[in-house]
């Protein structure tokens, strides 16, 4: 049996799903299987996974089902003893795998381990910013009030799924949140405070991604707080602020720029949570939509890249 099963769902992928699937064969630990679930694709996938000649990597085709059921169909499928889940557009680096399964084999108590993750753009060319988190050991109550991990930069112990079960099928949107915090209710955490995930942010139109988001994050917040002790309820607020300002950056990032709704989600914010006009994150977002309101769209998209620039400078620097 393999050590790993690498999940990857794919659906109408094809842009990006070969590179993705480069950067898992380029890890240095090679004791793996890849499983890419084809969530109903209508590409040319199966043409493309028929060429492929490393055994380890196997394609499962099914019915369009979303991306939860789609994790839920390779974590079923697994044969390894961790599970680590990458999506279809989103690359690691070489290192990734078996640091995170010396970090597994060293501390048989920790149920995750997840890395830091640096941000690229379309064309997979940093933006120069890296997604920190320090969220080791006991940590619930930081992952219940924001999610600091990001998915394609998680491994877990297969175990951890016959516990807390698999993911909510029912949910569009922050589903892998949901899985975190149920996962952070039974074990501890561990981190690898290094960028070995990149994650691919791309545009999409939006206003009803927004939507669907603000309703999911709505069923995560409230599941999660069902029955949580009285003393812990405060957080409750601070999740819906962080909540809500992760929906205005949502609304910046849309292919039409919608400042008017980053506005509304950020006032959300405050209201829930005041004390996060105080944060590096909204002043950030302040300073963004502020000089999305000067500039406009094309002045706004020059902006990015001037400010990608000098943080890929400093990022530099940084090493």
């Amino acid at each position: 049996m393999p050590k790993v099963s690498v999940v990857i769902p794919a659906y109408n992928s094809m842009k990006y799903l070969p590179e993705t699937l480069e950067s898992v064969l380029l890890q240095i630990f090679t004791d793996f299987e890849v499983l890419i679930i084809n969530d109903g694709s209508s590409d040319n996938i199966v043409q493309w996974a028929s060429e492929i000649v490393d055994p380890r990597v196997k394609l499962i085709s099914q019915k369009n089902q979303g991306l939860p059921s789609a994790r839920n169909t390779g974590i079923t499928k697994a044969q390894g003893e961790y599970i680590a889940f990458l999506d279809a557009d989103d690359l690691w680096e070489p290192t990734k795998l078996s640091k995170q399964v010396r970090c597994l084999d060293n501390n048989p108590a920790v149920g995750l381990v997840h890395t830091w993750m640096l941000l690229i753009n379309e064309q997979g060319k940093s933006t120069g910013r890296v997604m920190e988190s320090n969220a080791e050991g006991d940590v619930w109550q930081q992952l219940v009030e924001k999610n600091v991990i990001a998915c394609p930069s998680v491994m877990v112990r297969r175990c951890c799924f016959e516990t807390v079960g698999v993911f909510d099928r029912n949910l569009r949107s922050v589903e892998d949140w949901d899985m975190w915090i149920r996962i952070a209710a039974r074990y501890p955490f561990a981190v690898i405070k290094e960028p070995l995930a990149y994650y691919r942010q791309l545009s999409s139109s939006m206003s009803k991604n927004c939507q669907v988001m603000e309703q999911a994050f709505h069923v995560v917040i409230e599941k999660a707080f069902q029955s949580v002790p009285q003393e812990l309820l405060y957080l409750k607020s601070r999740s819906y602020g962080c909540a809500n300002l992760c929906l205005a950056w949502k609304a910046l990032q849309s292919m039409n720029r919608d400042y008017k709704l980053a506005l509304h989600y950020r006032q959300q914010a405050i209201i829930n949570y005041p004390k996060l006009r105080y944060s590096i994150e909204y002043i950030r977002l302040s300073l963004a939509t502020r000089a999305l309101q000067l500039f406009g769209t094309h002045g706004y998209s020059k902006f990015l890249e001037l400010a990608y620039a000098l943080r890929r400078r400093i990022l530099s620097f940084a090493k």
